[in-house]
């Protein structure tokens, strides 16, 4: 199964990939954001170009864990994008503290350019996100 995962922000939505078996999440887009309806449009696209049975969106919690202002700009368009979907795509939420860091280290590590890394973090942070909720979903072997 493909899924498709979203860091939404608020000025770009970085967009990530699935292989076709839900193993492994490659940064694929950044798509700078352009007002909801707009934005959603863009994503469903994305959804039907890629075939995928789940999109899976970054929700930014606050430190304690609480649902804090960020987070509740991202819930409008997770609602908005939900109603949009077509039949059969899931949508799930993601906690999403500290994927930007990760991200980050991620590149920092690969050796991978100041300006270059401004440019790639956002789609990097959303297979950050997606990796992690195929990691969840896969069977533990004990």
């Amino acid at each position: 199964m493909r899924a498709v995962g979203l860091d939404v922000g608020m000025k770009t939505i970085g967009v990530a990939v699935s292989d076709e078996l839900g193993i492994a999440a490659h940064p694929e887009v950044v798509v700078a954001r352009r007002g909801t309806a707009i934005d959603v449009v863009a994503v469903v696209a994305l959804v039907r170009a890629r075939e995928a049975a789940a999109v899976v969106v970054g929700l930014p919690y606050e430190l304690s864990g609480a649902i804090g202002p960020r987070a509740k700009r991202v819930r409008v368009f997770t609602d908005a994008l939900r109603a949009a979907l077509p039949p059969g795509v899931e949508l799930h939420e993601q906690d999403e503290r500290f994927t930007t860091a990760l991200a980050e280290r991620v590149l920092l590590e690969g050796d991978v350019s100041r300006a270059r890394r401004k440019e790639v973090i956002d789609k990097q942070a959303a297979a950050v996100i997606l990796q992690g909720w195929l990691d969840a979903r896969r069977p533990r072997l004990t």
